[in-house]
C-alpha cells in the first residue's frame, strides 16, 4: 500500500491535519478545505465572526510545517508600506535599507481584510497574485510558500469596503469556521484552563515538506471528462438567475487544483465528481456577484452554485 508515490504526501497531510487537530476542536471540514487550498497553492478567505478561532488556525497551521508567521491587523489608516515595507534612510552610511513589511513571510494571517482602504487591499492581493512586490521601483520575490488567510467581517458590520469582484478571484476559496458543537466547545474551554494550547504546538513536518505536498498534488490524475465537468459548473453559474457577473476561468482552475488535493489526501489515483462536488460552492460562490435585486427574491451565490450542480449530468 505505502508503495504508491503519493504516500509520503498524504502522511505530510495526516500529520498537518491530526496536529492542528489537538488544537482546534470540530474544525476538521475547514481544516481540510484549509490543507487543499494550501496543498494546490491557494489563498483563503474566512468570514465569520470575531472569536471563532481564525487566529489559532493560522498560528497552529504556521507552528505544525516550521513556517514563518506574521499576522497584520487591516484598520482605515492602513497604507500600502504597512504591508510591503519601506526603504529607511541610514544616516551612518548615507544608504537607504529595505525594511521588509509583513507580506515577507511564510503564512499571512490578514485580519479584517474589508476594513481597509482599497488601495491597501490593492497592495496585498497583487503579491497574492504575483508571487512578487514591486517596492519603490524594486521588484522583491515572496517566500515559495507563501499563504495567506484572510478574514472578512460579514459585510452588515460598518465601515467596510466590500472587496471588488476582481479581487475576490484572488482567493481560491471562501468559508466559514463556524461555531462549534456544545461538547466541542466544553473540551476547548477545559483545555484552556492549563496552559494556553497553542504554545504546545510542536512542528511535525516542514516547509519543504508542504512543496513536496504540492508536487504529488500537480500529478494527480484528472479526466478530460471531468476537466468538462468542471467547466460546465462553472459556466452555468454564469448564465443563472440573479448573477450579475458569473466566474472566470480562474475558478475553474481553482477547482480543478483544490480536486486533486483532496484526491490526494482521500488516498485515490484519480480526481473524481464528488469532490468536484464538495469544493463548488467554498471555490465558486465568492467569486459571483449577484443582481442587487436577486436578495429579495431569496437568491444567494451560495444557492445559485449548489443548483447548477445539481441540474448538471455527472459524468459516468
Amino acid at each position: 500500500m505505502s508503495h504508491h508515490p503519493s504516500a509520503p504526501a498524504r502522511e505530510i497531510y495526516h500529520k498537518i491535519t491530526a496536529n492542528i487537530g489537538r488544537i482546534m476542536q470540530g474544525q476538521g471540514a475547514a481544516t481540510r478545505k484549509l490543507l487543499a487550498a494550501l496543498a494546490s497553492g491557494g489563498h483563503v478567505l474566512l468570514e465569520d465572526s470575531p472569536g471563532t478561532g481564525k487566529t489559532t488556525l493560522a498560528k497552529a497551521l504556521a507552528r505544525s510545517i516550521d513556517a514563518r508567521f506574521k499576522r497584520i491587523q487591516f484598520t482605515p489608516d492602513l497604507l500600502p508600506s504597512d504591508i510591503l515595507g519601506v526603504s529607511v534612510f541610514n544616516q551612518r552610511d548615507q544608504e537607504f535599507h529595505f525594511h521588509e513589511g509583513p507580506v515577507f513571510t511564510d503564512i499571512l494571517l490578514a485580519d479584517e481584510i474589508n476594513r481597509a482602504s482599497p488601495r491597501t487591499q490593492s497592495a496585498l492581493l497583487e503579491a497574492m497574485g504575483e508571487g512578487q512586490v514591486s517596492v519603490e521601483g524594486e521588484r522583491r520575490t515572496l517566500a515559495e510558500i507563501f499563504f495567506v488567510m484572510a478574514t472578512e467581517n460579514p459585510l452588515e458590520f460598518r465601515g467596510t469596503y466590500p472587496l471588488p469582484e476582481a479581487q475576490m478571484d484572488r482567493f481560491a476559496m471562501q468559508f466559514t469556521l463556524g461555531y462549534v458543537s456544545p461538547q466541542e466547545e466544553v473540551a476547548i474551554i477545559t483545555a484552556h484552563q492549563h496552559t494556553p494550547p497553542i504554545e504546545e504546538i510542536k512542528p511535525v513536518v516542514s516547509t519543504a515538506d508542504v512543496l513536496a505536498l504540492r508536487r504529488a498534488v500537480e500529478v494527480v490524475r484528472f479526466s478530460d471528462e471531468l476537466k468538462r465537468y468542471i467547466v460546465d459548473i462553472v459556466g452555468a453559474t454564469r448564465n443563472a438567475n440573479g448573477v450579475q457577473l458569473g466566474a472566470s476561468p480562474r475558478a475553474s482552475i481553482a477547482l480543478m487544483k483544490a480536486a486533486q488535493a483532496l484526491a490526494l489526501f482521500d488516498d485515490l489515483q484519480f480526481v473524481t465528481p464528488e469532490l468536484i462536488q464538495e469544493l463548488a460552492v467554498p471555490v465558486i460562490a465568492h467569486r459571483l456577484v449577484m443582481q442587487p435585486q436577486a436578495k429579495f427574491s431569496g437568491l444567494t451565490a451560495r444557492g445559485v452554485v449548489e443548483e447548477s450542480v445539481k441540474k448538471l449530468k455527472v459524468p459516468a
